[in-house]
């Protein structure tokens, strides 16, 4: 299949939430200071829920930026602050590194987590099926939004936008990216795996309801997916310790999105942790900053 049937395909499986999409209102709420730089409180209001934000900026200057998708962990008290604070599974907050780096970032706190816990992730996602819609096309249609944002907003270089994320994060961000050309450079950590082995396996019980699409494997597999990215740059990093990332369901998915990338495979790299599970390592982390400041320097 081409890649732009299949990306209407994927639009279609998603559903109209996120096929057909309006702009969000987004509002200021408030502004602070953050490692020397300007940490703005956002709200943006889709369908009438409004869902907080943290854009992280420099007070002056046009930057690159990314969108920052934040990780399920069923921690669901832990939305938007994972930016600013981290969570167990990273080396540290991204914040204070993406400032260092020069890069802007934000954060949109996903359905069902943070200040949006009610309703529950099950009642949504369930909701939405009944209603012919998925919540994993929610929360892309609102990533998408972010990307929308951070393109229009005086201080992000269009050009340079990338997206980054842990486990929920990673697939968002390369879920993402393969629907959105405007993403230059995706780094996606902790979540590569091909899905249709997943329930072979019965490890997609492993992964929570938000990722339920209804049709999706008769028609792509992950890496096929993933691979509507190419010949842009993207950075895959996984642990093969991970329960959600088995070995044999990574390597299909490997083998896919390296076949998608024929004739651009300087643009696709991995790093691959053989011993280490569902977290960031610090040399994980090194790796993403460096592919960041290469693939968004210029």
């Amino acid at each position: 299949m081409q890649a732009g049937a299949l990306s209407d395909r994927l639009a279609t499986l998603l559903g109209p939430r996120f096929s057909q999409a309006g702009a969000p209102r987004v509002t200021q709420t408030g502004r602070h200071d953050y490692h020397g730089w300007v940490l703005d409180d956002l709200s943006f209001e889709f369908d009438g829920e409004p869902a907080p934000a943290w854009f992280l900026r420099p007070a002056s200057g046009r930057v690159p930026a990314v969108v920052y998708a934040h990780a399920h962990g069923n921690t669901y008290t832990l939305g938007r602050d994972e930016l600013t604070e981290g969570r167990a599974a990273l080396q540290g907050a991204y914040g204070p590194v993406l400032v260092a780096a020069g890069l802007a970032a934000l954060c949109i706190e996903m359905p069902a987590f943070g200040a949006r816990q009610s309703p529950d992730e099950a009642a949504r996602a369930k909701a939405a099926l009944w209603q012919g819609e998925t919540l994993w096309g929610q929360m892309l249609a609102e990533q998408r939004a972010g990307v929308d944002f951070l393109a229009a907003h005086p201080q992000v270089d269009a050009t340079r936008i990338g997206a980054l994320g842990l486990s929920m994060g990673c697939t968002l961000a390369w879920w993402l990216a393969a629907l959105d050309p405007r993403i230059r450079a995706t780094s996606a950590l902790c979540c590569f795996a091909d899905m249709a082995e997943l329930v072979r396996l019965g490890a997609h019980e492993l992964h929570g309801d938000f990722m339920t699409v209804p049709g999706l494997l008769p028609l792509a597999r992950t890496g096929q997916i993933a691979g509507l990215i190419a010949p842009r740059a993207l950075q895959i990093a996984v642990g093969l310790g991970d329960p959600l990332t088995p070995p044999r369901a990574f390597e299909i998915a490997r083998a896919d999105v390296t076949a998608a990338y024929a004739g651009a495979s300087e643009a696709l790299s991995f790093h691959i942790e053989p011993d280490d599970g569902h977290r960031e390592t610090p040399a994980m982390r090194a790796a993403v900053l460096a592919f960041l400041r290469r693939a968004l320097a210029a």
